[in-house]
This record gives structure tokens, C-alpha cells and sequence, in this order.
């Protein structure tokens, strides 16, 4: 006699996957978020689905993914709005289906179909879907997860140029100062990934958008908020040294209001603070076409900016010989700059 009712069931499709997907969350309409009991009973579709979706793309443990069913499953997730409703769904699931989604986003949004990333693709084809995954960082239940998810999507040049681009870009000014220490820092590793995964990109936004941008990075050097001044100091120096973006670092070191951004923090509490001004201040006074101002600048300050300089230091070894080598150059460059200006 056979018991073909202890047979395991069929395994779906990619297909069929991605149908249960879209109608889970289709059903998590205005009406079944009122009814507390449709919508646990709706979320723990969701959640069930989500789970078949994370064994398709990464394997059950025991066996590896199939990749043509995953490159599928990419495919069919770009269909009939599937990958909108990803989204716009995420601030209402619950926590175990949000960390599979995020969890699968990063394997699907890098999986090809015929040579082309078809949910990157798709993306391009919907920017508004980044826009509410910036808008998110608000959301006191999802701003990680669309952290995650906006810095996998950052990683093509296309969307991350229109993140910059776009009138949304400017809230991370305010997410990486938010409240919430966690919520802060991952909202500023995705400011960070914008201004250093595509220097042409970065470059090309930077040389449209100078005034505005650097007006607004101002705020951030000088934010009461000791990890916002030693953050955005430390990624002002990688974009700015960055080559794609020289012909920025040498527009940025001829206005006197940043040099003497840098020689307020020079004076800061945070030797780390210090140190880190000091290298891009050396920028401003190493420049052989300093402009007038910044002469005068530097010449009516120069006994103030001399023993600040003397008493930096690094302390780190081969490090430290080499930082107190740039500092007697840099002190030297200040005392002839006084010394042959007349003002």
C-alpha cells in the first residue's frame, strides 16, 4: 500500500513564486489593515511566501540556488508591478518578512537576465520607487532596511545619479543628524556611498550643484554633533581627493569661508577632529595660486595657526614623522606668506 500523502509537495516555480508574492500582498489592502486579524492572517502569508522566495534565491542549506529559477524569479518580480508593491508594502510587514526581503533585494537586484540587470532596470523605469526608500529614513519601523536596500540599488551609476539628482537628495542632510544614533549612521553610509561609489557621477553633480551642495556640507562640519564634524570631515577628504573630482578640490580651496571652517576646527576638543582638518587645511596653504584673501587670512592669523600647528601631533609612529614633516612645511608656508605680504 502506498502513502503518497507523506510525499513531499512540489516545489513552485519561479513563476508561481513570484504570483503568490504579488496576491500576499496585494491582500494587505486599506481594508485588511483595519481588521487586526485579516491583516496577522494576511502578514503571515506574506512572511511564508517571503521565506519560499529567500530558498529560491539562496539555497535551503542543503542545496545551492538554481540560478536559471533565480535569474527566473528576477524576471517575473519585474512583472505586473511586483517589485512596486516590495516597497510600497515594506512598512507594513512584519520583521521576519522585511529582513528576507531585504535579504533577497541585494541577491535579485544583482542577478542578470540576457546580460542586463533587469530589476535595476526596472528601477530606472520607476524612480519613484527610490524616492519613498529615501523618504523612509522618516519611517520609525523601516529606516535600516531601506538603508539596505538603497545602498545595494546605489551601487549602479544610473541610480545613483538620480538620487543626487533628484529633490529628495537633500534630506540626508538632515537623516545623517537624526536623533537616532543607528538611524543616523546608516543614513550617512548611504550619504557616503552617494559621494564615493562613482567619482565621474559624483564629479559631473558636484561641478551642476557646487554652491548648494558645499552651503549645506558647511552645516554639517560645523554641527554641534561631535560624530556629524568627524564623519563629514573624514568624506569631505575622500571626495575631494578623489580625481575625477580635482578640478572641485581646487575651486573649494580658493573660498576663505571654508579655510577658515578648517581653522575653527583646528581648534577643536577632538585631537582625531584636529588632525583630520589639519589635512585638508595643509590643501588651502600648499595651494601655489592662493588668491588674496586667503593670504590675508592666513597672514593675520599665522602666530595663532603656528602654535596651534606646534602642538598637533599624531602619535602613531612612521605616521607621525611623516605628519609632523607636512606640519614644519605648512608652518613655514604660513611665516613666508606673512612675511612677504603687506596688508
Amino acid at each position: 500500500m502506498s502513502f503518497s500523502f507523506f510525499k513531499p509537495s512540489r516545489p513552485k516555480t519561479p513563476q508561481e513564486v513570484a504570483k503568490a508574492i504579488n496576491d500576499s500582498l496585494m491582500a494587505l489592502d486599506t481594508q485588511t489593515v483595519v481588521e487586526v486579524k485579516a491583516l496577522e492572517k494576511a502578514l503571515e502569508e506574506v512572511e511564508k511566501n517571503f521565506g519560499t522566495m529567500k530558498c529560491m534565491v539562496s539555497g535551503d542549506g542543503e542545496t545551492e540556488p538554481n540560478m536559471d529559477q533565480v535569474s527566473q524569479l528576477a524576471l517575473e518580480i519585474c512583472k505586473e508591478g511586483v517589485l512596486d508593491l516590495l516597497i510600497h508594502k515594506l512598512p507594513i510587514l512584519g520583521w521576519e518578512a522585511r529582513k528576507d526581503l531585504v535579504h533577497c533585494w541585494s541577491i535579485l537586484l544583482k542577478q542578470k537576465v540576457d546580460s542586463t540587470y533587469c530589476c535595476a532596470e526596472y528601477i530606472e523605469n520607476h524612480l519613484e520607487l527610490l524616492d519613498f526608500l529615501v523618504v523612509c529614513y522618516d519611517n520609525k519601523e523601516i529606516p535600516l532596511n531601506c538603508g539596505n536596500m538603497l545602498r545595494d540599488c546605489i551601487r549602479f551609476p544610473t541610480l545613483a545619479k538620480y538620487i543626487l539628482e533628484s529633490a529628495s537628495f537633500v534630506l540626508f542632510f538632515k537623516f545623517v543628524e537624526l536623533p537616532n544614533f543607528d538611524v543616523a549612521s546608516d543614513a550617512f553610509s548611504t550619504f557616503k556611498d552617494l559621494l564615493t561609489k562613482h567619482g565621474t557621477v559624483v564629479s559631473e553633480f558636484l561641478t551642476a550643484h557646487y554652491d548648494e551642495f558645499f552651503d549645506l556640507y558647511e552645516k554639517l562640519l560645523t554641527s554641534p554633533n561631535y560624530v556629524t564634524r568627524r564623519q563629514s570631515l573624514k568624506l569631505l577628504s575622500e571626495f575631494l581627493l578623489e580625481t575625477p573630482n580635482s578640478h572641485i578640490m581646487k575651486r573649494y580651496i580658493l573660498e576663505v569661508r571654508y579655510l577658515k571652517v578648517m581653522m575653527t576646527l583646528l581648534k577643536d576638543s577632538s585631537k582625531n577632529i584636529q588632525i583630520s582638518a589639519f589635512h585638508i587645511f595643509k590643501i588651502f596653504v600648499a595651494n601655489p595660486n592662493k588668491p588674496r584673501e586667503v593670504k590675508v587670512i592666513l597672514s593675520k592669523n599665522h602666530e595663532k595657526l603656528t602654535e596651534l600647528l606646534e602642538n598637533l601631533s599624531a602619535g602613531k609612529g612612521d605616521e607621525d614623522e611623516q605628519f609632523e614633516e607636512e606640519k614644519e612645511l605648512i608652518i613655514a608656508e604660513i611665516e613666508r606668506v606673512a612675511q612677504v605680504s603687506n596688508f
